[in-house]
């Protein structure tokens, strides 16, 4: 049993189109002490070549909701160019991204951890808590 007074979050992405972690998704975190309280940014970072986010921000005491903001229009138009410039023939200039960014929002208690693994792909994405 955890003593500490605050929750913990981690998370990382697997880009599910190509079975392949998605490096530089930047992701936002915020948090919450309280259904009806106002939402406080705490800070963000991005995604490494592991598609992980090794330095969110900790949560403050009280946190009972956090949110964590994931940019992904960035990262899928870097993935569509970069396929372009391999094989422009192959490309279907109308492909676009469906979801510009995902927000996921969930209850938190004191003293546990929550990893929050994104499973994307540029028409769908999925989520569930990690261990």
């Amino acid at each position: 049993m955890s003593t500490s007074t605050t929750a913990s979050v981690s998370t990382h992405i697997l880009d599910t189109s190509v079975g392949r972690p998605a490096e530089g998704v930047a992701v936002r975190l915020s948090a919450r002490s309280g259904r009806d309280a106002d939402w406080r940014a705490l800070g963000g970072s991005a995604t490494d070549a592991d598609g992980r986010c090794k330095d969110l921000p900790a949560l403050p005491e009280g946190t009972t909701h956090v949110r964590l903001d994931f940019a992904v229009e960035p990262y899928f138009e870097k993935k569509q160019a970069d396929a372009q410039q391999d094989a422009p023939a192959n490309r279907d200039s109308g492909a676009g991204v469906f979801f510009p960014e995902v927000a996921i929002t969930f209850a938190v208690a004191p003293g546990e951890h929550y990893h929050v693994p994104l499973l994307l792909n540029p028409f769908g994405y999925s989520v569930y808590r990690g261990s």
